[in-house]
């Protein structure tokens, strides 16, 4: 089945400001999330979708495709579907969303959610990792409780599965997931996604995914043995990635 990566870019993140475009090891954040995602070979083909000329631009010079997209869009899955229903890429059958901060991001999180969608268990996909229980205390962590045959079950910032009884703790500790921003379509479960209303529990938590599981939509989740590695969301976050790109670009960490 023919796969199209797409990577959401815009530039109005608060907390780091002009994220796309910052520089981790000289280069644009957003370039080295497409340079590694092409360098996986995952997908046919790998776009980076923005509303900013000047993210257009860099990427451009850098030899990215990329896609000029509207610029209301309330969150990447939009922007992943507006290029989806574009006539080059009707061909694609699975669609691919990357996040743009994710330098680090595993090739088994975005495999393991695009095998969820090509071989037809689930029409949607994502992946976690399984985490120490310490991340259950912080709520810029996403938590991802996972049920039989690995459908997710539910997204929150909270401390879940909650420990009711300390005689369990040995149990929950093996349940705790830390979900990772990498998402798997079908191209019909993307258009169904993208036209339901946002949800109650979606504008409490903040986070877009729980809009197809309100629905009833089945999502899968792939379920990796490497720790997900860092996003970029604030100078901190941006300063380390820097401290350890030249480890990580040479296969030490």
């Amino acid at each position: 089945m023919k796969t199209l990566a797409v990577i959401p870019a815009r530039l109005g993140a608060t907390r780091l400001p002009r994220k796309p475009l910052r520089l981790l090891a000289g280069v644009a954040l957003v370039v080295r999330v497409w340079e590694r995602v092409v360098a996986m070979r995952v997908a046919d083909r790998c776009v980076i979708a923005t509303d900013a000329e000047e993210v257009a631009r860099v990427a451009r010079e850098a030899g990215a495709e990329v896609v000029m997209t509207r610029a209301d869009h309330p969150s990447g899955t939009d922007r992943v579907a507006e290029v989806a229903e574009m006539v080059a890429y009707r061909t694609y059958e699975i669609l691919v969303n990357v996040q743009g901060d994710e330098p680090f991001v595993s090739p088994d999180a975005i495999r393991g959610a695009c095998d969820l969608t090509r071989d037809g268990h689930f029409p949607l996909a994502t992946a976690a990792a399984s985490a120490d229980a310490g991340i259950l205390e912080l709520p810029n962590v996403v938590k991802v409780v996972v049920g039989e045959r690995g459908r997710a079950l539910y997204f929150s910032r909270a401390p879940v599965p909650f420990l009711r009884d300390m005689a369990d703790r040995e149990t929950r500790d093996l349940n705790v997931y830390q979900h990772i921003g990498v998402y798997s379509y079908t191209r019909d479960a993307l258009r169904r996604w993208v036209s339901l209303p946002p949800h109650a529990l979606e504008r409490i938590e903040r986070l877009e995914q729980l809009r197809p599981l309100a629905a009833g939509l089945a999502m899968g989740v792939a379920v990796i043995a490497d720790s997900p590695g860092p996003g970029i969301d604030t100078e901190g976050d941006l300063v380390r990635a820097n401290e350890r790109w030249d480890d990580f670009a040479a296969g030490r960490g």
